[in-house]
């Protein structure tokens, strides 16, 4: 099969050379031009072979939406456009009404598998009609993992169900790395464990708490001993956001997710005006010292 793949940073070119690993024609686009097949979007069209699939993995937000519209002027009717990106969920009605007017199909899909993807496969998730998940399900079983097809892949619904899937995977993802770190701070803060990499290391074969997240909080320590050569400034970008904000939608109780979100705000604060101002209480009403800012 042929698939133009647009954007070929970290994810992309790894699938790129996934999917040609397997035997089909892809043929890339990326602004670098180190790295791209083709100069430009109307190029890797006319590069393309009618009916097209042009799959778009780039930063979610104004860049896809933007890559969106320029392919429904450039694709012709029959095409069919994959948003891999992690697009939020509300945006996938939006792509597909706009393609549907030019009468090209559109699939979203969520892409669960960071850098090791090339090596490990790619967890995917897709919304969209039976029709296009079937036409473009050669590309899909290229970069699953190998094995069932059931393991790596889910047809979890029409239009728009495969970044919700997404978006929930990552929510999860945020409460599992927060526990970890929380496990790995006391350990740390204990005298009694000298061997905190070891410990972790022990927990990751036969124990209720293995994780391929565990297997990579140990690698980091290996490569990086308490993790002196970091700082704990954490990014989050975005599907922890919207997955809090559908808990609240749906009325559904989700603390763990919440925490972790907001863990990673604080994580940012240099000197916390919060704890500042608990600080203060905590004098005010007990006479408990305080800690001076010098």
């Amino acid at each position: 099969m042929q698939l133009g793949l647009i954007g070929l940073g970290k994810m992309g070119a790894n699938m790129r050379q996934r999917i040609r690993n397997a035997g089909h024609e892809v043929i890339g686009y990326d602004p670098r031009p180190e790295v791209t097949d083709v100069p430009s979007l109307e190029a890797l069209a006319q590069a393309l072979t009618a009916p097209r699939t042009v799959w778009v993995m780039v930063p979610a937000g104004d860049i896809t939406r933007e890559t969106v519209r320029k392919l429904a002027d450039i694709l012709e009717p029959g095409d069919l456009v994959i948003d891999g990106g992690n697009s939020r969920y509300t945006d996938d009605q939006v792509n597909a009404d706009l393609l549907s007017a030019k009468e090209i199909g559109y699939l979203d899909c969520g892409v669960s598998g960071g850098v090791w993807g090339l090596e490990n496969g790619y967890g995917l998730m897709v919304g969209g009609s039976n029709a296009d998940v079937e036409r473009a399900m050669p590309i899909f079983d290229a970069l699953r993992p190998e094995g069932d097809r059931e393991d790596g892949f889910a047809h979890s619904g029409p239009v728009g169900a495969g970044h919700y899937a997404k978006m929930i995977h990552n929510g999860i993802e945020y409460g599992l790395m927060q526990a970890y770190g929380e496990g790995y701070d006391l350990l740390e803060a204990e005298p009694l464990i000298e061997n905190v990499t070891g410990t972790l290391r022990a927990w990751s074969k036969g124990t209720v708490v293995r994780s391929w997240l565990l297997d990579l909080l140990v690698k980091a320590l290996e490569e990086d001993p308490g993790l002196h050569e970091i700082t704990g400034y954490t990014e989050d970008s975005g599907e922890g956001r919207w997955t809090v904000e559908e808990a609240i939608r749906h009325s559904v109780p989700a603390p763990v997710i919440a925490a972790a979100l907001f863990a990673r705000f604080q994580s940012r604060q240099d000197d916390s005006d919060t704890m500042k101002a608990v600080s203060a209480l905590r004098n005010q009403f007990g006479g408990h010292a305080v800690r001076r800012a010098d």
